[in-house]
């Protein structure tokens, strides 16, 4: 990527200060083998309680004996290295772009400042329906399919098994966030019937300037759930809710981490809160990372759960499309907007 352009540099109060990085070994550790197996209730309360107070906490933790082989995620990773070494001309033969919004992609913006990496986007569902407009009233949907390709041969299968893979988890730390909550432990399975969900493969290439530009800027995540794989060079940072700080998350070896997003925000009534994180580059290393963003269908109406609404904690939000919301945020990848994209704030009953 060469020097860096204006485009990524970062707003003076956004910049990240790589020489002042504090290291956030508070963000839960949590073994999740005690909902793998027949153990007792008290295993499995001591776990869901763990997830409560995390969700609650942070918004982020990380999780070990999560059951995903580590032979596939090997594999995901194998593959993803082998793609993005790839020639810029043979990545682009997959480009996405606002018609085909899958693939390939190394111009997207956070914030309207453009990220420090290169993505391959594949969804979970081949192929995934969201709607064909904005319009509130039109209810057609359209097809987004994926672009697979050539090179290495064997990447798309690797995508669809370490695809599996990831839902099984979602569901799984669902069903757990779920019981924090005190809700069935099936409670959410449905919204995941004709998922958007979709993977990302992330590489940020070394920047010359690393206190100037981010791999990723400030964001929330807009979905139900971040599964992330990364790799020993690290990069994520946390916006820490008790005093605004941001933290790095320390790279545990075959660990996942995961974050809460808004919808669960809405979901939970506010009980549990999506943080701000983003990623800082490095002027020596490239990094590699492995997002599986958990989404439900375009056709469900986000809103507060009935179960947590009362009359003393009445919904905060006013229920809206998830999938008219998708569509819409997607067009901030392509073009700058002059405002700020759509955001969960804007649904908030005052």
């Amino acid at each position: 990527m060469g020097e860096v352009d204006p485009a990524f540099i970062q707003d003076p109060e956004h910049r990240p200060k790589p020489t002042m990085t504090h290291e956030a070994q508070d963000i839960p550790l949590i073994d999740l083998s005690a909902a793998a197996h027949d153990i007792n209730s008290d295993s499995l309360s001591a776990l869901v309680s763990d997830i409560g107070k995390a969700c609650k906490q942070w918004g982020f933790f990380q999780v070990i004996n999560h059951g995903v082989p580590e032979e596939r995620r090997r594999r995901m990773e194998t593959a993803a290295r082998e793609f993005f070494g790839r020639s810029a001309e043979e990545k682009r033969k997959v480009k996405r772009d606002a018609v085909k919004v899958l693939g390939y992609y190394d111009a997207e913006n956070t914030k309207n400042v453009r990220d420090w990496k290169e993505v391959f986007d594949f969804s979970v569902e081949e192929p995934t329906f969201v709607p064909k407009s904005l319009d509130a009233d039109d209810e057609d949907v359209i097809q987004w399919k994926n672009q697979w390709p050539h090179y290495p041969p064997y990447l798309r299968e690797a995508c669809e098994e370490y695809a599996e893979e990831m839902v099984k988890l979602g569901l799984k730390i669902m069903e757990l966030i779920g019981l924090s909550l005190g809700l069935a432990p099936k409670r959410f399975e449905h919204f995941f019937k004709d998922q958007t969900s979709f993977i990302r493969l992330n590489h940020y290439p070394p920047c010359p300037s690393p206190d100037l530009a981010l791999g990723v800027g400030r964001h929330k995540d807009a979905g139900v759930l971040t599964i992330l794989a990364q790799d020993h060079v690290g990069g994520l940072q946390v916006k820490q809710k008790s005093d605004g700080q941001w933290v790095r998350v320390r790279p545990i070896p075959d660990a996942y981490i995961i974050n809460v997003g808004d919808i669960i925000q809405v979901w939970s009534n506010e009980a549990y809160e999506s943080v701000e994180h983003r990623v800082m580059v490095n002027s020596e290393k490239e990094r590699f990372s492995i997002p599986f963003f958990m989404n439900p269908s375009h056709y469900t109406m986000v809103e507060p759960l009935q179960e947590l609404t009362s009359h003393q904690n009445p919904p905060k939000y006013k229920p809206y499309n998830w999938g008219k919301f998708f569509v819409t945020r997607k067009r901030s990848n392509f073009i700058k907007l002059d405002v700020e994209n759509i955001q969960i704030h804007h649904f908030k009953i005052n």
